[in-house]
């Protein structure tokens, strides 16, 4: 047994483990269901599912026998098609941070609930679409010289892939330079406003500032590197490379509940509740201002 695969195995168990947490905390906490956590909730969904399939891809290869086509192509179209929801959810993330910024006013009218539901299953319906692409053909197993790193997807769809991946960083990276740009400014016109103090909302601002980039730095550090791997590697390349940059991209599953809903200060009451019944005296009640992107 690869000692790579049991490290992928444990990641992908402890993935599913702190996923499971944040969709328990938003399923049995009644004040969690605004739009904002719904989409939570589909970055949590996507990443449990990862972390199943990086344990199921495990069982496929080290526990079935004799091994079977079908459920390594099942496998991996596991993975493929939650860590396809997963990059989607965190886009659709950001796309739901910008548009509360760049149209506050009507933001909680036009962004409902019923209407985020919606758009979060069309996503998760296309992105169960590409998880089926390796059963539709999208595989190698009938010639492995065409195979690229991931295994059993062939090396040209995984250059699709890894296209279209970097395009949808490339779009998040955008949408948060606007959030950025739109966060300064309305920091700028509340401190008029309000005469606030000039360091305090100075602060403000630089907190939402490095929550971008540790949103973008950790996304960028995980997946990246694998990305143009994948773009430019085949199944000729030594497999050490490939484990070398999957882990850690593997590794984004969890971090992301980290970044997203750990540091959510409703989920973070929600947490405190249940684990010990009570809130501490010291936790911020501060509200949110548009600087805390």
């Amino acid at each position: 047994v690869s000692p790579w695969d049991i490290a992928l195995c444990a990641t992908g168990t402890a993935v599913a483990g702190e996923n499971a947490l944040v969709l328990a905390v938003l399923f049995y906490t009644p004040s969690l269901r605004a739009p904002m956590f719904v989409l939570i909730g589909s970055l949590a969904l996507a990443d449990l599912l990862a972390g199943l399939g990086l344990v199921a891809n495990f069982a496929v290869r080290y526990l079935l026998r004799p091994p079977s086509e079908a459920a390594e192509l099942g496998a991996a179209g596991l993975l493929l098609a939650a860590f396809s929801a997963s990059v989607c959810s965190l886009l659709a993330i950001t796309v739901d941070r910008y548009l509360s910024l760049y149209n506050a006013l009507t933001y909680h009218s036009e962004r409902t609930l019923g209407f985020t539901c919606a758009m979060v299953l069309l996503m998760w319906l296309l992105c169960l679409g590409v998880g089926l692409l390796p059963l539709l053909g999208w595989n190698c197993l009938r010639d492995q010289s065409a195979c690229s790193i991931l295994r059993p997807v062939t090396k040209d769809n995984a250059a699709v892939l890894a296209v279209t991946f970097l395009l949808l960083f490339a779009l998040m990276m955008q949408l948060y330079l606007q959030i950025c740009k739109i966060a300064f400014r309305h920091a700028q016109q509340i401190a008029v406003q309000h005469q606030f103090i000039a360091t305090a909302q100075a602060t403000s601002t630089r907190k939402g500032l490095s929550t971008l980039s540790l949103i973008l730095g950790t996304f960028a550090l995980c997946w990246i590197p694998f990305a143009i791997y994948s773009l430019v590697a085949d199944s000729s390349y030594p497999v050490i490379y490939t484990y070398c940059l999957a882990l850690p991209a593997t590794c984004n599953s969890l971090i992301n509940p980290i970044i997203y809903a750990f540091r959510n200060p409703d989920i973070q009451k929600s947490l405190w509740l249940a684990c010990c019944g009570c809130i501490p005296s010291t936790f911020s009640s501060r509200p949110r201002t548009s600087s805390d992107v």
